[in-house]
Order: structure tokens, then C-alpha cells, then sequence
């Protein structure tokens, strides 16, 4: 993603609801955004028109943008989706990646690696995003990679607004294990391990009762930044 404005907002949004600062229900006023990220008003205009394009923001009629809330129901449609797409998508995959597709896998789980060392959770969610979108590509079916684009952006909200902050996104070595299935050409174990990691990943999704806080807008800068 270029590093217009705009997109610099919308990763900042994002970043922000994955590490649980920005929380369901903040909404996320044009001036104050403005403000905050010394911008212009038409900037932040499309960054709240590009998240609400992947459902992570909810634009309001007459009272404005708001950090969409999905409810129970709607995560577990999300993730039912995610596993019929990525049915298909990790069978294209073991039958179309080359060499230097592998290559590209192996470099991803080098990078997952470092970012576990670090317990950067942000930057986890990313990265297991990110993984996803890999194998989209590897797949070589645009229309399928443009609807798990939509999904697995979903899919980080949720896990920001409902995951617990200690519980892990995936087993260290599922996504490994994945490759290694795409490396044996192994189809039907490639969807097995697939299938298997999302619905490890929807059973660590905590609902409760009580609607998630909702903080300051300042919060969508981390810590360190925010007392600057």
C-alpha cells in the first residue's frame, strides 16, 4: 500500500483496532482525524470510504463514521466464508505454485518467525493477513483474492475487538505446515491444514455479553506516540 495520506490513515485505523486501542463503537470524527494526522478533510473522506469498503468502518447518515461492531453471528459468517473461498484457493495453489512461489512462502514464515520473537501483535495479525493474501495470489484467481481481501480485513477486526490479547493466532508451525502440504503437492491435506487453522482461529474468538469499551480517538496511536 502506497504511503498516501489517506492509506497512512486507513493502516494507522487498522493497526489500531488489531492491537484493541481502537475499540468497537469509537467513532471517528472527519475534523478530529484531520487533526490528528495533519491532513486534509477529502483525505480522511477516503480513508473512511476505503474501511468502510472492507466493513471495518460503519458511515452513519447524519451522525458520521463509526467502528463497525459485527456481531457473533456475523463473525462466524465470516469465518465460514473464509473457509469455502480458501477451500479453493489452497487447491489452486498446490497445483499452480512454482519455485519461486515456494520461495516467497518460505520467506514469509521467515518473517512470521521474527515478528513471534518480538510478541508484536499488530504486526502478528498482519502477517497472518498478509499469508492469506500470499496464497491468493499464488492462486492465481483475482476474483477469489479480491473477496479474501475483504474477508481477512474482517477478520482483523474481529480478532482485535473479541480476541483475548493471550491467545495465540495460530499454533507457531500451522502456517508451516501449509507450505509444507503445497510443497508435497498434497491437496487434500493443503485444505485439511487450512480448514483446520481457521477454525483455530475462530474458536479463540471470546463473545461475551458486554459491548466493547469505547476509548478516546487519540488511542489509534500506540503508546509510545501517543505521549509524544
Amino acid at each position: 500500500m502506497s504511503e498516501t495520506p489517506e492509506n497512512v490513515l486507513v493502516e494507522h485505523v487498522l493497526d489500531a483496532i488489531s492491537d484493541q486501542r481502537l475499540r468497537a463503537g469509537t467513532k471517528l470524527g472527519e475534523q478530529a482525524l484531520s487533526d490528528l494526522f495533519s491532513c486534509n478533510r477529502a483525505h480522511v473522506r477516503r480513508a473512511l470510504a476505503t474501511l468502510a469498503a472492507y466493513q471495518v468502518v460503519d458511515l452513519i447518515p447524519n451522525r458520521g463514521a463509526f467502528v463497525s461492531t459485527p456481531s457473533e453471528d456475523e463473525a462466524r459468517d465470516v469465518f465460514q466464508a473464509r473457509r469455502a473461498i480458501e477451500a479453493t484457493i489452497i487447491r489452486n495453489v498446490v497445483r499452480r505454485a512454482d519455485e519461486a512461489d515456494i520461495e516467497r512462502l518460505r520467506a514469509h514464515l521467515a518473517t512470521e518467525d521474527e515478528i513471534r520473537q518480538h510478541n508484536d501483535r499488530p504486526k502478528a495479525i498482519r502477517a497472518s493477513r498478509a499469508f492469506h493474501m500470499l496464497l491468493a495470489r499464488i492462486g492465481r484467481n483475482s476474483v477469489l483474492e479480491h473477496y479474501l481481501a475483504e474477508l481477512t480485513m474482517r477478520t482483523s477486526l474481529i480478532i482485535g475487538l473479541y480476541g483475548s490479547k493471550t491467545a495465540s493466532l495460530c499454533s507457531d508451525d500451522e502456517h508451516a505446515r501449509i507450505v509444507q502440504s503445497i510443497i508435497d503437492r498434497d491437496e487434500a491435506r493443503a485444505q485439511d491444514m487450512v480448514d483446520h487453522h481457521l477454525r483455530h482461529i475462530e474458536g479463540e474468538i471470546a463473545f461475551g455479553d458486554e459491548a466493547p469499551r469505547v476509548g478516546p480517538l487519540s488511542m489509534i496511536f500506540p503508546p509510545d506516540r501517543a505521549t509524544e
